[in-house]
């Protein structure tokens, strides 16, 4: 086996999940792991296969929803020579290179119900038939199956197969979201970090600021520990300062950089007043309009707030960092800035 990373977390729901992991691996049974995107379902299948008297003996790794299903037929359970057009020779099988070991089906629910009857036998007998072949073909695999979806509901409606998931559900090991161990975030984020330092070739992480940790800790992370790697990584790799507190963090690479949308300052436009009914005059430049409004409420709210930024979001009926990114917008965000509205006001 490739070597497994150390699971990494502290919180009592991550915790309880690897003490259930634990006492599964040393049986030679069918697992069904359950898990968000980016929870990491491979990670537990991994720890899984090492805990196992297995550790020493192929992972095999396949995900049924990347494949159409002839080619997933095909690859779990290989071919014959002419089995069908351009097969021109044998294809051994995922199982067969798993033999002795462990097998992970990712996407497990996606898989069509010819392959679900195929898997069934695999688990009842140990044996299978490659395609296009007559010769039954035993292996010696444990299978672990691995899903978002809900698949007792699937079986309900007919579309998964009742007693493979009988089979597979052996035991069921449930991933904790990111959101169920807030505990974890700040752990996994310093871990992120400290390891995209050193591939950058930086000597040390200085840490997050109190702010930036606020703002990691208040996201709910819907891609999970994946999602956060992926939010440290461009955050630490971004930082003009490396030898500060990291900051910034990068929530969405896809917001709008400031100079594609920077607002002409409101010295030279002041917030508009529109005359009532008809009395607007035409032509006029809208985007320009709705910005110069745009910066007028934020400066507005500002003042009302006494420059309280948290408050001044409330009373736009935005949240506190909905509210720093128009800032930014809007040439807001630093002090320099709103200590001149200040003045201003």
């Amino acid at each position: 086996m490739d070597e497994v990373p150390t699971p990494i977390g502290r919180a009592p729901a991550f915790l309880g999940m690897l003490d259930q992991v634990s006492r599964l691996a040393p049986l030679r049974r069918p697992v069904l792991v359950i898990g968000e995107r980016g929870t990491g379902k491979e990670l537990v299948a991994a720890r899984l296969a090492l805990l196992s008297d297995r550790w020493d003996r192929p992972l095999v790794k396949l995900n049924c929803a990347a494949l159409p299903e002839a080619l997933l037929d095909s690859e779990l359970f290989g071919h014959e020579a002419g089995a069908f057009t351009g097969a021109q020779k044998r294809r051994l099988s995922r199982f067969e290179r798993a033999d002795g070991g462990t097998m992970f089906l990712d996407e497990i629910g996606t898989a069509s119900q010819a392959v679900q009857e195929k898997l069934l036998r695999v688990i009842e007998y140990g044996s299978f038939e490659r395609v296009g072949g007559s010769e039954t073909i035993r292996v010696d695999v444990r299978l672990i199956g691995a899903t978002n979806a809900d698949l007792p509901a699937m079986a309900r409606e007919g579309r998964f197969r009742a007693d493979l998931l009988d089979r597979l559900a052996f035991d069921v090991v449930n991933v904790p979201p990111l959101r169920a161990r807030p505990e974890d975030i700040s752990l996994l984020a310093g871990h992120f970090a400290t390891r995209m330092s050193a591939e950058l070739g930086r000597k040390v992480f200085a840490g997050f600021t109190d702010r930036a940790l606020e703002r990691l800790q208040a996201y709910d992370w819907p891609g999970n520990v994946r999602e956060l790697r992926n939010v440290v990584e461009r955050s630490v790799y971004r930082m003009d300062r490396p030898e500060k507190a990291l900051d910034e963090i990068v929530l969405d690479p896809f917001v709008t950089p400031e100079w594609q949308d920077m607002a002409v300052p409101a010295e030279s436009n002041p917030l508009p007043t529109m005359p009532a009914g008809n009395g607007l005059t035409f032509p006029r430049d809208f985007g320009e309009d709705v910005r110069t409004h745009e910066r007028g409420l934020l400066e507005a709210a500002l003042r009302e707030a006494q420059f309280s930024q948290r408050r001044a979001a409330e009373l736009l009926g935005l949240t506190y960092y909905q509210f720093r990114h128009h800032l930014r917008l809007h040439g807001l965000a630093d002090k320099e800035a709103r200590k001149a509205l200040s003045a201003k006001g």
